[in-house]
């Protein structure tokens, strides 16, 4: 098994290559090459083995696209991206009927599609599914996955494995998987010891405070043969709430893609530009030492991306998700996805004023964040017509 790979040992590799002008691919690409996980097709396209489903992804595919945008999908596709993922409840559903519409104009062997649902029993993930199933038009689905697992007990609960074990039976799910936003390592561990789940997607990006433990847990998890998909590799895409200070997106997928156990990515995409500038991670990932000082990693810049770590979990004397507000708040101010911003916030079921009655706040966030204060703003969006809000 690979050694963990670790952020301080990357910026010293960093500096020596920003000595000769820039930090190219070849180290992590050879060593990933060495153990049968990248190569470059005639295209120039950069591809990973997505672990034991066998599966060869371009580095970086299509994740979250607003659902009045159909035309940047067919572009993806066009361009050379393969894998397009989504999830149940996206939009109320209208993402995957948009992907249903795009896809039946296009062969069924040129693009795999992964999809993504809650349910507490074997019923409502049947339920769900088929509706998913229907909404897409298609037969199967290459991945289908436990959305936003948070612990080892929820991504191994017997329930929900039976459920998903069940549809892949029936031939109507070729892999099974898992997405978590927090707590990362618990659930990669988890889905590795599975025997069930053959990916997991993760959030992953250049400002986890945990980086080197959730390395050591996707080398645990890449050596039991699982694909592991990045997600969350922008860290909100802006340092400011005031959106003035844009993150280097193109250098921290990058940046994502210097550990080679990471197999592919989903970076959500909502103009032509932002596909244009993805799409050419697909070629180099080397990073310039200018895309490297745009990243700030040596500095204590803590930007408004939560890190998902769970420290503050226990501290909400409303006992609060703050993680998933955090999450709520990052879709809003940092990717501008105010209608995503706001589903996620219903399915919290938050009764009343999240901060009502509270005087003062016991969550200490270990970036300094103040939590009360940001929960306030993103509790707004409730108040708002949908018909307002967009993406």
């Amino acid at each position: 098994m690979q050694r963990s790979f670790d952020r301080r040992k990357f910026l010293k590799l960093s500096a020596a290559g920003a000595a000769g002008g820039l930090l190219t691919a070849a180290g992590p690409l050879r060593a990933a090459t060495t153990h049968g996980k990248s190569l470059t097709a005639e295209n120039g396209i950069i591809y990973r083995t997505l672990g034991k489903t066998g599966i060869k992804l371009p580095l970086v595919n299509l994740g979250f696209v607003r659902s009045d945008n159909p035309r940047i999908v067919n572009l993806a596709l066009d361009m050379g991206m393969t894998l397009i993922d989504t999830a149940h409840g996206y939009n109320n559903g209208r993402n995957e009927e948009m992907l249903g519409q795009v896809l039946k104009n296009r062969d069924r062997d040129s693009y795999y599609i992964a999809t993504r649902l809650r349910g507490d029993t074997e019923e409502q993930i049947m339920e769900a599914f088929e509706t998913s199933l229907g909404r897409l038009g298609l037969d199967y689905v290459d991945m289908l996955g436990l959305h936003a697992s948070a612990s080892r007990e929820h991504t191994l609960d017997e329930t929900r494995l039976k459920a998903f074990s069940k549809i892949k039976e029936q031939g109507k799910a070729r892999f099974l998987t898992v997405s978590t936003h927090s707590n990362e390592p618990e659930v990669i561990r988890a889905v590795a010891d599975s025997g069930v789940y053959d990916v997991v997607f993760t959030a992953y990006n250049f400002r986890m405070e945990h980086f080197n433990e959730i390395n050591e847990a996707i080398d645990y998890a890449a050596a039991a043969g699982t694909g592991i998909i990045a997600m969350k590799t922008m860290a909100g895409a802006y340092w400011d709430r005031e959106r003035k200070d844009p993150i280097n997106v193109k250098a921290a997928l990058k940046y994502v893609f210097q550990n080679p156990n990471i197999h592919s990515s989903i970076p959500g995409m909502d103009t032509f530009q932002e596909l244009e500038e993805n799409f050419e991670v697909n070629h180099d990932i080397g990073l310039t030492p200018d895309e490297l000082r745009d990243l700030r990693i040596d500095q204590a810049d803590t930007g408004m991306f939560c890190l998902g770590c769970e420290k503050c979990a226990d501290q909400c004397i409303r006992d609060l998700p703050v993680n998933e507000i955090m999450r709520s708040y990052m879709y809003a101010y940092g990717y501008s996805r105010t209608a995503l911003a706001r589903e996620t916030m219903d399915k919290l079921e938050i009764d009343g004023d999240a901060c009502a009655n509270c005087d003062s706040c016991n969550v200490k966030c270990i970036q300094g964040f103040d939590v009360a204060e940001k929960i306030r703003d993103i509790d707004r969006i409730r108040m708002v017509p949908r018909e307002f809000l967009t993406g």
